[in-house]
């Protein structure tokens, strides 16, 4: 069904949406890979010494290293390498980590873009269960000062009137569905074959700009998914 641009527009008159997504990638310190190894324990089932020597001589690294893996969701380990947002229509703007040196920079970049005035509405895909998490974690990390709580919330549930979270506007408080999924079912155009699990490989290989261009297709993704909840009075 065709967008009805003048109720877009009057939303849009009346609110200032910021439409965001960001990437992560697992955490990059060598040392932590080596404390996770230490901790790595055997199955419980393995009692005799020998058993579970054999089994840590063969699954310890590979187990540290799934573990580090999954430090891409964790805002104490992980990091941010790419962000990318837009207010309203404007065109989306894009900033992206080449060093784990430059995450600091590319979160006070969109810190700095939001309005320290007036209330904005942050809206993204899942935002409220992980994006904002993980940005106020590095911004503690990193000492980046974050806006006003009227720019960006610190802990928003998912039907705080501060942000549009376009996933539990779509499946509930407690549902899930992937943005590509929601893009398929509303006639959007979906991913083309790449996605968030295969960020972290594109940035060790330094692919940075396919990261780029993937994040910037998300906040697209998100904006013209918002459009439709516009449209139905959402």
């Amino acid at each position: 069904m065709p967008l009805d641009m003048s109720i877009i527009q009057e939303a849009y008159a009346a609110q200032r949406f910021v439409y965001f997504d960001i990437e992560t990638i697992p955490c990059q310190d060598e040392s932590y890979l080596h404390d996770l190894e230490r901790k790595v324990k055997p199955p419980a089932n393995l009692k005799k010494p020998e058993s579970i020597e054999k089994w840590l001589a063969e699954n310890r690294k590979s187990a540290a290293i799934d573990a580090l893996a999954k430090t891409s969701f964790d805002g104490g380990r992980g990091r941010v390498c790419t962000i990318a947002w837009a207010k309203n229509d404007s065109p989306i703007s894009v900033r992206h980590a080449k060093t784990t040196a430059d995450e600091r920079d590319i979160l006070a970049d969109f810190f700095a873009d939001l309005d320290p005035y007036h209330s904005e509405t942050l809206v993204g895909h899942n935002i409220a269960g992980f994006d904002i998490g993980f940005l106020r974690k590095r911004a503690v990390y990193l000492g980046v000062r974050m806006p006003a709580p009227n720019s960006f919330p610190r802990d928003p549930k998912p039907w705080d009137r501060s942000i549009v979270d376009t996933m539990t506007a779509w499946a509930g408080g407690t549902g899930w569905i992937s943005m590509d999924e929601l893009c398929q079912i509303l006639g959007i155009q979906g991913k083309d074959g790449f996605d968030g699990s295969q960020v972290a490989a594109a940035w060790a290989a330094g692919e940075h700009d396919k990261i780029a261009e993937y994040c910037r297709d998300d906040v697209h993704r998100t904006r013209e998914i918002h459009k439709r909840f516009l449209q139905a009075g959402f």
